[in-house]
């Protein structure tokens, strides 16, 4: 999820395999979630499984066209609206800060298509809070898992409007993250320095001994941390992401075989 501020130029961050002799080793990996742990399912099965809720069953075609207007109005986890209401400019702006304007900047956008169904645009965000509504990729429990083991600390650094901890819980996937730095929760958006630099604080490291890994520029704000960044290239639902590279810069030697 992005936030408030994601349109805001970060400092431009070292290129990912750049030496820096003066750079600690890697203590701690702070993870973006949406789009680089996980993606949200895809816009079909999203408004079929919601249409179910409501007690309609509809056919993929016309899932299809609605999924297509759904997402071009904005959806939590796709990308950004082309227009948003002037009545719901508030609760967007605040979306990343509070889950009650999340909630309704969401629902209210759905609200805008007509769909035919009632109670769709509710049942198409509670989609959204649920495990199912998600698909983590699959070189995200690897990573983890590879972290784990080799002492290096974990945190999830998101801007959202909901709790993220049910997910990794569903997924298997909670011992393997230390600390959640979740928007909603810390008061401060990417790429505003101080959400990172409240995550290092979680996890007891210094800024400079951590590596911040997302998709967007707004990931690149860790720089102002402190932290070095790996931004990955954006992919779709079940597909690797390239999280093996945060393996190669966070424990060379064992890559290595050093």
């Amino acid at each position: 999820m992005h936030g408030v501020s994601d349109h805001a130029e970060p400092p431009t961050p070292r290129a990912a395999g750049a030496p820096d002799v003066h750079r600690r080793p890697v203590a701690a990996v702070l993870f973006d979630f949406h789009g680089t742990l996980a993606q949200v399912e895809e816009p079909r099965e999203w408004v079929l499984a919601a249409a179910r809720t409501c007690g309609v069953t509809l056919d993929p075609i016309r899932a299809t066209a609605l999924a297509d207007r759904l997402v071009m109005a904005g959806r939590a986890g796709g990308p950004l609206p082309a227009r948003v209401p002037p009545r719901l400019a508030e609760h967007w702006a605040d979306r990343d800060l509070y889950e009650h304007a999340h909630r309704a900047a969401y629902t209210g956008l759905a609200e805008t298509v007509d769909t035919g169904i009632d109670g769709l645009a509710e049942a198409l965000y509670e989609r959204v809070l649920v495990a199912d509504g998600w698909v983590p990729y699959p070189d995200t429990a690897p990573t983890l898992a590879a972290l784990r083991a080799a002492g290096v600390k974990v945190a999830v650094v998101s801007n959202i409007g909901f709790d993220l901890r049910p997910f990794f819980a569903a997924w298997g996937l909670a011992d393997l993250v230390d600390a959640y730095a979740l928007s909603y929760e810390v008061g401060r958006c990417k790429p505003d320095p101080g959400i990172f630099l409240r995550a290092c604080g979680m996890l007891g490291v210094d800024p400079e001994e951590a590596l911040m890994v997302g998709d967007t520029p707004a990931d690149a704000g860790a720089v102002g941390a402190g932290c070095a960044v790996l931004v990955l290239p954006a992919t779709g639902p079940g597909r690797a992401t390239g999280l093996g590279a945060v393996l190669d810069l966070a424990l060379p030697a064992a890559r290595s075989g050093g």
